[in-house]
């Protein structure tokens, strides 16, 4: 699976940073899902954009995507002071509806569409020094994970499910929890072997959102509305769900993947390979 070939794409993200979105505890995906996600964008990066990944990880302990792709969450335990500060940075809450209102739903920038766009821009600037960049990559690689986990861009009063609680086979959870790991563990898959099953299935759609000017906070949309169609949570308000609820959600979640690795790799090559403008 290889992302769209891009031209001029992510230009309001420049708008967003400089205008609405003026710069200014939840966890999606578990480590497996966000080395997914790394896995499948690395497949589709350009010989130029992957020498550029290469060089700004190339101190890591493992310099890959996805070696730095649960970075953002690990920095809670390993950097507790910057893990606060850039907690809001790993989801949106849309108070109520599907709908973007900057003042309501990203206050101040700290959101992940607004973290999102940041540090796009901050990677795509090559004047900027090698470590700004190296986090900002690292940061760019797991927030767009994080906006494609629809509980992390949902419109209900719970903290993304996790004041949802569920019962699964006797056990107590939350649905966050649910969505961060359990439904994946349904494939029985390692993240590598797990990744690379989902790039073997037939090529994704044109995907209109790598044109958009506002692509971050469509892809947050598209997990709010999910939600809105009935995909996420159970049915009529349940909290005892059962295997079939796990396998029924199980499509949705791998598709999130797969949109995610695709739009990752896209938005990385734009940034650290960016095309020649036409004559």
């Amino acid at each position: 699976m290889r992302p769209n070939r891009l031209s001029s794409l992510f230009p309001a993200l420049l708008l967003l940073a400089a205008g609405v979105l003026a710069p200014g505890d939840a966890r999606a995906w578990s480590a497996e899902g966000h080395r997914i996600v790394a896995r499948i964008a690395e497949s589709g990066l350009t010989p130029a954009a992957r020498a550029e990944v290469d060089r700004l990880l190339a101190g890591e302990a493992d310099p890959t995507l996805a070696g730095i792709a649960a970075w953002a969450d690990q920095l809670r335990d390993e950097d507790p002071e910057r893990g606060r500060a850039t907690a809001k940075w790993h989801y949106i809450n849309f108070q109520g509806r599907c709908e973007f209102q900057a003042e309501l739903d990203c206050p101040g920038n700290d959101c992940v569409v607004g973290a999102i766009n940041r540090n796009y821009l901050l990677l795509a600037q090559p004047g900027r020094g090698d470590d700004a960049r190296r986090d900002a990559l690292k940061f760019l690689v797991h927030f767009v994970g994080d906006v494609h986990q629809p509980l992390h861009a949902g419109q209900r009063d719970d903290a993304g499910g996790n004041r949802y609680q569920v019962n699964l086979d006797g056990r107590g959870s939350n649905l966050h929890r649910i969505w961060d790991g359990t439904i994946l563990q349904r494939r029985g898959l390692e993240s590598p072997a797990h990744a690379a099953a989902l790039l073997e299935q037939p090529p994704l759609p044109p995907d209109p959102t790598l044109r958009s000017p506002t692509p971050a906070l469509d892809w947050a949309l598209e997990s709010c509305r999910l939600i809105e169609a009935g995909l996420v949570y159970p049915a009529d308000g349940r909290h005892v769900i059962d295997a079939a609820f796990l396998d029924a959600r199980l499509p949705v979640a791998e598709a999130r993947l797969r949109l995610a690795g695709a739009r990752l790799a896209a938005m990385l090559n734009h940034a650290l390979a960016p095309p020649a403008a036409a004559p």
